[in-house]
């Protein structure tokens, strides 16, 4: 009698090289955890936030930093600077320091500390994480806020309990998997309009995360798990300019509370000076910013807060090269201002806004 050998074709995997599980969140957590005083500090700074979005605090919220963070000391020598100019106009600004830790590409590039820590294309995403909670933790202490745009859903798990602000980004607000991760989120958390410029998008964004949503998910023991959220209260609008040019001019806010108001939502704007707002060109970003706060300061209180992409070092550089040919504090990704620009920058607005009688 003769044996049949039946084969069967393979359906999945055809694409998949590797698939290395992760460390549950727990563990990680447990691992790099938070202090008492972190925590302590991490609820005071998002209730900060919550004040100035609803305006029951009149200062300028800022969010201030690194385009990405891709080398860890030069990041805290940063924030040892941020952290001493925010003491110094704390009555007018209320400074977050921009932590960013995955970058969306537009095709393909590197694509952040947490997915690729050694620069190198060696994408060890659990040394990422590590490294990312252990900079957040650094920067608690320092004593500053922290910011940052949360990419992909499984993040927040590791890394939300260290972030005082965070942003979803242009190329994501229409993405619904964002919008029910945002519902769930425990922090302040903007949308910024898409690359083309669309308001709109936004706006639905911040009406679906206000909402109770059920999606897929992973629990702190990095089980697949439905996730049912109560909705995120505390989501606004970030115009960030797109295609057809920039969107922070006071037409431009008028526009956008209107739009906001006819939705039934606060009209809480931030205004990125960076990105599509000053054409990506570093040199022009000052400029930008100072037009945020004459707005603010001519009493446009709808205009909460701002944007700057900033660095020790001004522009960016070409990446990837070797390690050991990066400019230390200069971006790998888009161009930042320097550091003395930025405090020059910030301290002329803490004074404008200082004339203006704003004062926290």
């Amino acid at each position: 009698m003769e044996l049949m050998c039946i084969r069967m074709a393979q359906v999945t995997d055809l694409h998949i090289s590797s698939n290395i599980p992760l460390p549950a969140p727990a563990l990680l957590l447990s691992e790099v955890d938070r202090t008492p005083e972190q925590a302590e500090f991490m609820a005071d700074s998002r209730q900060h936030i919550r004040n100035i979005l609803n305006g029951d605090d009149q200062r300028l919220l800022l969010v201030c930093g690194p385009c990405s963070i891709h080398d860890a000391k030069a990041g805290v020598e940063y924030a040892h600077k941020l952290a001493q100019l925010a003491e110094q106009v704390k009555h007018q600004i209320y400074i977050v320091m921009r932590v960013y830790f995955e970058k969306p590409r537009t095709t393909v590039g590197w694509k952040g500390l947490i997915m690729d820590p050694n620069l190198d294309g060696s994408d060890n995403i659990p040394e990422g994480l590590r490294q990312a909670r252990l900079f957040l933790r650094e920067i608690l202490d320092i004593g500053l806020p922290t910011a940052t745009e949360l990419l992909d859903p499984i993040t927040p798990q590791y890394i939300a309990d260290l972030i005082s602000w965070s942003a979803i980004g242009a190329r994501t607000t229409e993405s619904q998997t964002h919008r029910q991760m945002a519902s769930g989120l425990s922090m302040p958390l903007g949308f910024k309009n898409t690359t083309t410029g669309d308001l709109v998008a936004a706006v639905n964004a911040i009406k679906a995360s206000s909402q109770p949503q059920t999606f897929l998910g992973v629990s702190e023991l990095g089980v697949a798990s439905a996730v049912t959220t109560s909705g995120n209260p505390d989501c606004h609008i970030i115009l960030r300019g797109g295609d057809n040019g920039p969107n922070y001019g006071a037409d431009d806010v008028a526009v956008t509370t209107a739009l906001l108001e006819k939705n039934g939502l606060h009209p809480s704007v931030m205004i990125d000076a960076s990105h599509a707002n000053c054409g990506k060109n570093q040199e022009k970003m000052s400029a930008v910013f100072h037009e945020i706060v004459r707005q603010r300061a001519a009493g446009n209180s709808n205009v909460i807060g701002a944007m700057l992409e900033s660095n020790l070092v001004a522009g960016n550089q070409s990446f990837p090269q070797p390690k050991e040919d990066l400019t230390y504090g200069q971006s790998i990704t888009d161009q930042c201002i320097d550091w003395e620009t930025t405090e020059t920058t910030i301290l002329k607005a803490a004074a404008d806004l200082k004339d203006a009688g704003i004062a926290g």
